[in-house]
């Protein structure tokens, strides 16, 4: 398995065929990109959850922009979309089953509706969890258990950025899932409750110009992470601070 190390972070740099789906315990796939970089700067919990995952992948490109620029080396592009397409697709040749966790009943609803037309092979199991920033004890359990009673082969959890990378790694070793997804807005893109960037855009990179039209309250609220990102990169191409990768702290 290909991996690149940047600004502290294990990205995983491979075909996607490498991850088997089946394994002996349970691992979490999680994605990486400029903005949850800039949120792991201000929550640690957060930033242990992505240091700490089994596999995590580009999402989009621009987080390569790191390494390419400090290292000269290319990041694979493994994003959200791809990432569910490809497990998904995989799934519904081995006959597998998914639980889809997170997003509203009837966001799920269409879920179950499209998955049945389109991957008939798949038994799939959902849950909407409570809307709220911190679960409870009861709800964490309550979560855990409806997993473990359907044991999936894939749990894809879709509970927004830093939410569910957190809860997949702080759960990880109760589910009886072989693989854990975290693919965020997918859920509304698959389910239709959202309009789905169109593949070509991302192949030529400019998948988040499109978000932007689409979504202008999600650039909002992101562009002071990503932007704080691409300062940081800046400071250590020009050696201004060094970043020691070993300690994660900055060097002054």
């Amino acid at each position: 398995m290909n991996t690149i190390h940047t600004l502290g972070f294990t990205v995983f740099s491979d075909e996607l065929d490498t991850i088997p789906i089946r394994s002996e315990k349970c691992r979490v796939i999680n994605t990486i990109s400029p903005n949850s970089y800039g949120i792991s700067t201000k929550d640690p919990i957060f930033k242990m959850a992505l240091k700490t995952s089994d596999y995590l992948v580009l999402d989009g490109v621009y987080f390569a922009f790191s390494s390419l620029l400090l290292q000269g080396k290319n990041i694979k592009r493994n994003q959200g979309p791809d990432v569910f397409y490809h497990f998904i697709d995989r799934l519904n040749k081995q006959a597998g089953k998914a639980f889809f966790l997170g997003s509203s009943e009837s966001t799920l609803q269409k879920i179950k509706n499209r998955a049945r037309d389109e991957y008939p092979n798949i038994t799939v199991e959902t849950h909407s969890p409570p809307f709220k920033p911190e679960f409870s004890v009861e709800e964490n359990a309550a979560m855990v258990e409806k997993v473990n009673t359907f044991a999936p082969d894939i749990l894809f959890v879709g509970m927004t950025c830093p939410k569910q990378e957190k809860w997949a790694i702080e759960h990880r070793h109760l589910l009886r899932a072989n693989l854990v997804i975290c693919i965020g807005n997918v859920f509304d893109w698959f389910a239709g409750t959202q309009k789905a960037i169109h593949p070509i855009w991302f192949k030529l990179r400019i998948g988040w110009l499109v978000r932007i039209f689409l979504r202008p309250e999600v650039f909002k609220r992101n562009i002071g992470n990503q932007m704080l990102f691409f300062w940081h990169v800046i400071l250590i191409f020009f050696k201004i601070r060094k970043y020691d990768t070993r300690s994660n702290y900055w060097i002054r």
